[in-house]
Formats: structure tokens, sequence, C-alpha cells
């Protein structure tokens, strides 16, 4: 890769970035490709977000990814945001026109992607049950309504993260049936759905306990784990041994980042290319 003088520049917002898998998978797309574009981790602390987000114009920076802790701190400092990611109420992507900062989130359509090309699902009509309520919930559950699901049932340790999730859902997208259960009502609940998700970080350490009681699992369903290292959770593991289909956490990393890349590029991304690139990473 030759860097220049008219090297354009993308990169990743956020603190502390630490060891992120996004520079491989574009800059090996940008080779791929040729095209004369970079992408460079930003460690931003608290105090300088705003700054860093002002200083993105005048530098000619094309655009950057939104990581923790400013996907959602973010929205106060941009000229536009894409209505998912307002329906969202984080930011994963921004990109610089005219010297105008415009905010989109990728992540729901990067998960329904994945979902769509690694299982061939098509999630519209199906009933699905997410674990969690954060930000990762927020934004497969709004794309999941927007792809007009049957109904979806959500659940958090913080039950009242569920019920505001759910309510949020109702109130912008009435089309779906949302609700918050737990307990036994939720347990009948996924012994009836098709789709189970994680959306909370159990599973990422060996000794994590499972997020729910794998006997409720049935042949009939798919389970879906956004963690994506380790590959194969315990949760995915259990899923597997009743029959059930296993889905992990890396196509909707590979689909959102793929998404980015457009956004920036007006290019195709190659995903193949991309995909390879995050699964050496992932091997070191």
């Amino acid at each position: 890769m030759r860097i220049n003088g008219e090297t354009k520049i993308v990169g990743l917002i956020g603190y502390p970035i630490g060891h992120t898998l996004s520079p491989a998978m574009h800059n090996r797309a940008f080779e791929y490709l040729d095209l004369n574009y970079i992408y460079l981790p930003f460690p931003v602390e608290k105090n300088n977000l705003k700054g860093a987000l002002r200083a993105l114009p005048p530098l000619g920076i094309v655009g950057v990814n939104v990581t923790l802790p400013y996907k959602g701190k973010v929205l106060e400092y941009l000229d536009e945001v894409i209505e998912e990611a307002e329906l969202t109420g984080a930011v994963n992507t921004i990109l610089v026109k005219s010297d105008r900062l415009i905010g989109y989130n990728t992540d729901g359509e990067g998960f329904v992607t994945s979902l769509k090309k690694g299982t061939g699902i098509d999630p519209k009509g199906k009933r699905v049950v997410i674990i969690g309520a954060g930000g990762a919930a927020r934004a497969v559950s709004i794309r999941l309504a927007k792809e007009e699901v049957e109904k979806i049932t959500l659940t958090d340790i913080i039950f009242n993260k569920a019920q505001d999730l759910a309510s949020h859902i109702e109130k912008h997208i009435s089309k779906v049936e949302t609700t918050a259960l737990r307990g036994e009502e939720l347990e009948k609940e996924i012994k009836e759905t098709d789709i189970l998700i994680n959306a909370t970080p159990l599973g990422m350490k060996p000794d994590d306990p499972l997020p729910i009681d794998p006997k409720l699992f049935h042949p009939n369903l798919l389970v879906y784990d956004l963690i994506y290292n380790p590959p194969k959770t315990k949760l995915l593991s259990e899923a597997e041994k009743i029959g059930a289909k296993t889905l992990n956490g890396r196509g909707m990393l590979l689909y959102q980042g793929a998404l980015a890349f457009t956004i920036w590029t007006g290019r195709e991304a190659p995903i193949e290319i991309m995909a390879r690139a995050l699964e050496e990473e992932l091997r070191r």
C-alpha cells in the first residue's frame, strides 16, 4: 500500500480501542480493489470527542467508524442522522460529505445480511427472542422489526431495559408485536420461537454462565450468538447437541463493515477478501 498526498483516510474512533479487527479487514479490501485509502484507529479520550469530530472535515478524513463508548454520544455533534441510526439511538459509521457529518448505523443491516447469507433464513414472518436489551440488541431488534418479523420478545437482567426497548419499537414500528417477558412466560415463548439471539457478552469467557437454559432449545430453532470470539460459545455447542441451527457474530462483524466500506467509497465491498482478512486476524 503506497501512501501519498492523494491517500484518503478513514478510521475508527473509540476509547480504549485495543486490538481492533477493522483496519486489517478494510485495508485488505482497499489493497485488493487498488483504492488509495487507508484505515487507521484513532483512540479519542472523552474530553476530546467533540474536537475530534469537528476536525474530520478540515483534515480531509472521508469517514470513521464509531465504537464504545461513543456510539450514542456522537449523535449531538452530527449534521444529519439516517433514520435507522436515529431509531437505534446509536451511530457506528460517519460519512463526511461537503463538510457535513452524516451518521449511520450498519449493525442491524449487517446482522440481517449475515442471517440471510449464513443460514438462508429470511426473518420476515418469524418469531424472535432476544436475550439482552443493550446497544447490540437495540440495533438488531429495530432492524428485525423493519424486516417485518411476526413477533419480537425481549428479556434482560435489568428488566426495565427490555420493557423500554419493547415500548420504543412498538411506538415507532407498530406493525410488529413486541413484548418483554421473563420466567415461565419467557420459557414458553422460547419453546415456540424460530430464532433465539444472544445479545449479551455471556460466552466471551470460558467460565461465563449460559445466558439461557439450553433445555428450552428445540431442533427447529436457530440460535444466533452475536459473540464472534470464540467462534463457538457454550451456548452454540449446547444448541448443536439437540440439532438446532447455529450462527456466531463473525458474519455480522463482516457485513456491518462491508456496508461502511460502501458508504465511504461508493464501491461494492469485496466480501470474500474482507472475510479472509478477518479470519486471519482472529487466528492470531
